[in-house]
């Protein structure tokens, strides 16, 4: 019988996370160990964005350096993990069921989002590993009911893993020190962000962007946002999420992250 898993929202940062000594790399580095091995992991990434779901059936999926001007170190790091379309065809059905429509990608590869948080988890690469796009012009009631799809994977040893920010302002990014103290809009928000989930306040979360303080300053755009609604929804409906790391880098990005039991 497989092991059941929770759904995991983590907050990836810069790409240099994969690099660079941090509190939030020292966590991702011992999560995967905490969290168990699975059989296959499915990533919701804010650097995959598409107006319909769309999973990944890569056999072999590239590892995509969707960035520049950081380290060459970071564009010679392959992460050779194992695609994954058998789950790819199995979160296309059950998307189906619940009558999202879902694309598959013959060949999409991982982006910084997934094999920067995968590499630091599950530095071997042999884990068969799958993407599904958020899609920002359906909101985040859209993004939970992807979750609600998904939760039964669960039960088959899939780890759900959102993959996005708690905030993200990159006007502001370039304005702070890398060891900069947060600000009061972020802090303020990424309590607010604590509050709702391990007080299970759903309707909150779902409705941040007028519930929660400067969540428009924090979150100017919404892809980054959007994997933790994913993760949420394929929580347990009557078991609220818990924060699991809390850190920030560069002042203006908060690294926390969630599981969903």
């Amino acid at each position: 019988m497989a092991e059941r898993f929770p759904a995991v929202f983590v907050s990836h940062g810069a790409p240099a996370l994969a690099i660079e000594d941090s509190p939030a790399r020292e966590f991702l580095s011992g999560l995967g160990q905490t969290l168990g091995r699975p059989d296959a992991v499915l990533v919701v990434s804010a650097h995959w964005e598409s107006s319909q779901a769309t999973v990944s059936a890569a056999a072999r999926p590239e590892t995509i350096h969707d960035f520049f001007g950081f380290p060459q170190e970071l564009y010679r790091i392959s992460y050779a993990a194992p695609g994954a379309p058998q789950l790819a065809s199995r979160a296309s059905k059950l998307l189906g069921a619940r009558g999202i429509d879902t694309h598959v990608h013959p060949t999409r590869g991982l982006d910084h989002g997934a094999w920067v948080p995968l590499l630091l988890m599950f530095p071997d690469a042999g884990i068969p590993v799958t993407q599904l796009t958020v899609q920002p012009e359906l909101g985040t009631e859209h993004h939970f009911r992807l979750g609600e799809a998904l939760r039964p994977l669960r039960e088959e040893g899939v780890l759900i893993l959102g993959s996005g920010g708690t905030t993200h302002n990159l006007s502001e990014f370039g304005r702070h020190r890398r060891d900069a103290p947060p600000p009061a809009w972020v802090t303020g928000f990424q309590e607010w962000l604590a509050h709702a989930v391990e007080g299970g306040t759903t309707d909150d979360l779902l409705h941040y962007r007028e519930r929660g303080p400067e969540a428009t300053r924090n979150h100017p755009s919404e892809e980054h946002f959007l994997p933790i609604f994913a993760a949420a929804g394929a929580g347990s409906p009557d078991i609220a999420g818990r924060r699991i790391h809390r850190s920030h880098t560069f002042g203006v990005l908060a690294m926390d992250a969630y599981r969903f039991d």
